[in-house]
């Protein structure tokens, strides 16, 4: 059943004017910024290497131009706000920019990373280093430097997917000099957390870096529910000052959670105005039964060469094993059961081993033809990937149906966590081995005409391919037969990126910029998903055109940092799960917008990151047509904002908030939009010891963060106390 969403008919006209305002705002904040004593830097400081900025450089080594420069909007989350915030997991982390939802999945990808950006499913496009990172896992941050957030379509910069846009995680490298950082942190909830950072220079040239972690603690607002993990990351660098330099990493990480899908929606599936039933956040509809264990171990191999100072050559080799093993249970409510007071607990369960791995060789160079100056990449990417998945075989279920049959049903309103399945789990006969291979070549180019003008171009092809073979009991919902499957989907596509930047003044730039992406299909099979599948592996590819119209500026001597853009994105033979979980194609959808940012030092002692993010989302063809796009708010704002009220003491605080949005195409499902208040204190004691104590859901919000499109929703960690002693050598 299609509905039609009423859209203000005025929105490109305020965008327009807002964008204008905020760009003439800046230029004037340039003029002032210069008599501003307080403001005030010597002229060889550039905030943007010291230690504690909110505004640091990308990192990324497929970036032609600074970031002022590059017409394309990027958000860098640095270390400093990833400290003060206390974010412990990426999610943690993406928290602070505006934009990003998560999505909740049923099977593959239960308690893993699913950032939503700008409305379309990122959960492939997480990198680390410039690297694709392979297979399911919810991230951690100890070994993180920064996180780099890439927003529109930008295949040419990744290859398969990116439409709403991609993480990039800077890891920590071995470097010059010795430091050495503990962390110890306790807090409510039997919060127990250690993280030991050490860097260790052996000689003019060899460094070694060493990470360590240990987290331990439940879920506040939660029964029953905890996570356990712990990780290592070794690194060695060596030729730290050479024109070849070489880098060794490796990283562990081992997590023992209890998996955690929320609680049911009400109504049946297929009706209308569903949403979370109206019991306590506490309510956990698990079993004793439930558990989710997962590794993951990666290494990899950097090589540099400087042939001159304007010629560098790179190759990065890195090859990662994760496992990913559980049995966890959904609040099912197909039958109706939850209206009726009672849940039926459905066992979903993986026990998978992935590996892979990526190359990447690449050139940077700079040089002059005539008067135009280039800076360019280009480079050539070979991935393959091979997932061996044989689900649990899980028997006495009963029918679903709570009032005909209460096996493995508990009450809605009181339910009993230590009941466990009532039924048989043996190893099932059914398996999926996925094998999935890339080829990318890619060329980016940056023209610089003059000091105003220049023209960034990007070009890639990619042959991506995937094969998923196996044996099946039979699937009455997507009609597939029992025995033997093999299954091949593959796509080649080219990939563009194009964008005119125009610098009216020194500190600031406006620019037009068009890009294309491609979701091929496969493309997310190694988290879990049945993107590859009987009546699936056929679909056409998703095609994705993104137009965007920007301005950055850097104010007061480059310490404070203003964006702004308008984009329209666009995806045709767009794929979104119906309420089976099975991928379709379902037409064209649309999504344009505008987002501001603001980041940096207001004074030198206010710090700010904030952003702002309004979506205006359609469905254009199809079944829905008329209808918004899911997991896409129309509002969202982050803002977060420490002030150095004496010299050893900060206090800080922030503020989210994510408007009302759907969870399914048809928009029947729908969860509230929510305000989330965080606070911190720090205190340096001495140079060697500090203090920092954040209150996170300050006002303990109960709040959806993640919505299915179909069953439950996942509930967001209540009112959290976190005191951390660091210690530095």
């Amino acid at each position: 059943m299609s509905r039609t969403i009423e859209r203000p008919v005025a929105v490109p006209r305020v965008l327009v004017s807002a964008l204008g305002a905020m760009t003439a705002l800046s230029a004037v904040g340039a003029e002032e910024a210069a008599g501003d004593e307080a403001l005030s830097l010597g002229t060889d400081t550039v905030l943007g290497v010291e230690e504690g900025d909110y505004r640091p450089e990308s990192a990324s080594n497929k970036l032609t131009a600074p970031l002022r420069e590059t017409p394309k909007s990027i958000t860098i989350i640095p270390k400093q706000v990833i400290k003060d915030t206390n974010a412990m997991t990426l999610t943690d982390a993406l928290r602070t920019t505006s934009g990003i939802t998560f999505g909740a999945g049923e099977g593959g990808n239960p308690a893993g990373d699913r950032p939503i950006i700008r409305g379309f499913n990122a959960e492939s496009d997480v990198f680390i280093d410039g690297l694709r990172d392979v297979a399911t896992q919810s991230r951690e941050m100890y070994n993180i430097e920064q996180v780099e957030v890439s927003k529109g379509p930008g295949s040419a910069y990744t290859g398969a997917g990116s439409t709403g846009g991609s993480l990039n995680l800077i890891s920590k490298t071995a470097k010059r000099g010795k430091f050495l950082d503990i962390s110890q942190t306790f807090g409510t909830d039997q919060t127990n957390r250690t993280t030991l950072d050490g860097n260790y220079q052996f000689s003019d040239q060899v460094a070694g870096r060493l990470n360590l972690m240990r987290h331990d603690a439940n879920v506040a607002g939660r029964d029953e529910v905890d996570v356990k993990r712990w990780g290592v990351a070794p690194t060695l660098s060596f030729g730290l000052t050479t024109p070849t330099r070489a880098t060794l990493s490796y990283n562990h990480m081992h997590t023992n959670d209890t998996p955690d899908y929320g609680i049911p929606l009400t109504g049946k599936s297929g009706s209308t105005h569903r949403r979370a039933a109206d019991v306590s956040r506490s309510n956990f509809y698990g079993t004793s039964d439930d558990y989710r264990h997962s590794t993951s171990d990666s290494g990899t191999f950097k090589l540099e060469h400087d042939l001159n100072e304007h010629v560098t050559l790179s190759n990065s080799f890195r090859v990662v094993h994760t496992s990913l093993d559980y049995i966890t249970t959904n609040p099912d409510d197909s039958k109706g059961n939850v209206d009726k007071g009672y849940v039926y607990r459905s066992l979903k369960s993986r026990n998978s081993m992935a590996k892979g791995w990526v190359n990447q060789t690449a050139m940077n160079a700079h040089f002059d033809t005539g008067f135009i100056e280039h800076t360019m990449v280009g480079g050539l990417e070979f991935s393959g990937e091979d997932i061996h998945n044989r689900p649990y075989s899980i028997t006495g279920g009963g029918s679903g149906n709570c009032l005909v049959d209460p096996t493995n049903c508990t009450s809605l309103y009181d339910p009993v966590y230590q009941q466990g399945w009532v039924g048989t789990i043996t190893e099932g006969k059914a398996y999926t081995d996925t094998h999935t291979t890339t080829t990318g070549v890619y060329l980016f180019d940056t023209l610089k005409f003059n000091e105003q003008w220049s023209l960034n171009l990007g070009v890639r092809h990619d042959n991506f391919r995937t094969h998923a073979s196996g044996y099946s009991n039979g699937n009455t919902r997507t009609g597939q037969p029992a025995g033997d499957f093999d299954l091949r989907n593959n796509t080649q596509f080219w990939s563009y990126q194009t964008g005119l930047v125009f610098n009216p003044l020194p500190n600031g730039s406006v620019y037009v910029a068009w890009s294309t992406s491609t979701n091929p299909v496969g493309e997310t099979s190694g988290s879990g998903s049945q993107d590859i599948a009987y009546n699936t592996a056929d679909l056409k590819p998703e095609r994705n055109r993104n137009i965007e119209f920007g301005t950055k500026w850097d104010l007061f001597h480059e310490r404070l940092r203003l964006d702004a853009a308008l984009f329209r994105t666009r995806k045709t033979n767009a794929k979104i799960n119906d309420e089976n979980g099975l991928p379709k194609n379902i037409g064209a959808t649309e999504i344009q917008g505008f987002e501001l940012g603001l980041t940096g030092n207001i004074t030198r002692n206010w710090q700010v990151f904030g952003s702002y993010t309004y979506l205006d989302s359609e469905i254009l063809k199809g079944t829905d047509k008329g209808n918004q796009v899911p997991s896409a708010p129309k509002s969202s704002m982050s803002l977060w904002s420490t002030y150095k009220v004496l010299p050893d003491l900060t206090v800080g605080g922030g503020a989210n908030y994510v408007d009302s949005r759907y969870g399914d195409t048809a928009n029947y499902i729908r969860v509230p939009d929510y305000w989330r208040f965080d606070a911190m204190v720090g205190y340096r004691l001495n140079k060697h010891l500090d203090l920092q104590l954040n209150v996170q859901n300050l006002t303990d919000k109960r709040y959806f963060d993640q919505v299915y499109t179909s069953h439950m929703v996942h509930v967001a960690p209540g009112r959290t106390a976190l005191l951390s002693t660091n210690l530095h050598f």
